[in-house]
């Protein structure tokens, strides 16, 4: 029996997040319904991140077991044609899914426990292309991009971010994190936010965009930013920005 390592791309459209749940489709529970039909048996799966409803991933992982005598080297090929993924394989599978890696990893490796930090990416769209709405959070006011970055860079660092977390989530020991990188670049009618850490609290990276668009459109200083995160007060920080632009883009692990 092998311990694989997976990385996966999905388009979040039409999946109710990663978790399994019963009666709803989800990332995680097309990924194991289809492992389960190549090796004959139920296999579950540890996913490193929980991600929301409509929320991408371009580098998602997962572990587990794998005790069929398949070769580990062919699993991409199958699963993919499983899927649909480019539009190859079974016919009239979404095509939502994409296993874009797959590795033998230690025995001791665990997507979730392994992991050392990741980068989300979140793309805000000016265009008002209703083309785009599942895949960029369309907003068409002008922002300050300049204070914006201003306001980025009190992010960047080791602090406790309760500010910047909703209720719901999984309870923490700790809710200090440290944000190693934070950085924008305007693409044409785009701006791409792509934030890198050691660990994130649930939907602390759509808060912290919420946060920005704010200073962006006047409604919070740049120099407010300090004292916001000093506050661990969610209802100073600004609103949760849509799922639709968030994306999961790479894991870091040992």
């Amino acid at each position: 029996m092998s311990n694989v390592l997976i990385t996966i791309e999905y388009d979040g459209t039409n999946f109710k997040g990663w978790q399994i749940q019963p009666e709803v489709r989800t990332v995680q529970g097309e990924v194991e319904y289809v492992l389960k039909y190549i090796a004959g048996e139920d296999i579950h799966i540890h996913g490193t991140s929980r991600t929301d409803a409509g929320v991408h991933a371009l580098g998602q992982c997962a572990s587990f077991q794998w005790p069929s005598p398949m070769p580990v080297e062919k699993l991409q090929m199958v699963m993919n044609r499983r899927f649909g993924a480019g539009g190859e394989g079974r016919n009239g599978a979404p095509g939502d899914i994409k296993i874009v890696d797959v590795k033998v990893v230690p025995d001791d490796f665990h997507a979730r426990y392994s992991c050392k930090g990741k980068t989300y990416r979140y793309i805000l769209d000016r265009s008002g292309n209703v083309f785009n709405r599942n895949h960029a959070f369309l907003f068409a006011e002008p922002l300050d991009i300049e204070a914006m970055r201003e306001a980025a860079k009190h992010i960047v660092g080791t602090h406790d971010f309760k500010c910047f977390e909703s209720a719901g989530g999984t309870p923490r020991e700790t809710t200090v994190r440290t944000v190693s990188s934070l950085v924008m670049e305007e693409c044409g009618d785009r701006i791409i936010f792509e934030i890198t850490g050691d660990g994130f609290l649930y939907n602390m990276v759509r808060i912290i965009i919420g946060t920005l668009v704010e200073v962006g459109l006047g409604k919070k200083s740049a120099d407010e930013i300090p004292s916001i995160i000093e506050s661990l007060d969610r209802c100073r920080a600004g609103f949760t920005a849509p799922p639709q632009g968030l994306y999961l883009k790479e894991i870091y692990f040992e």
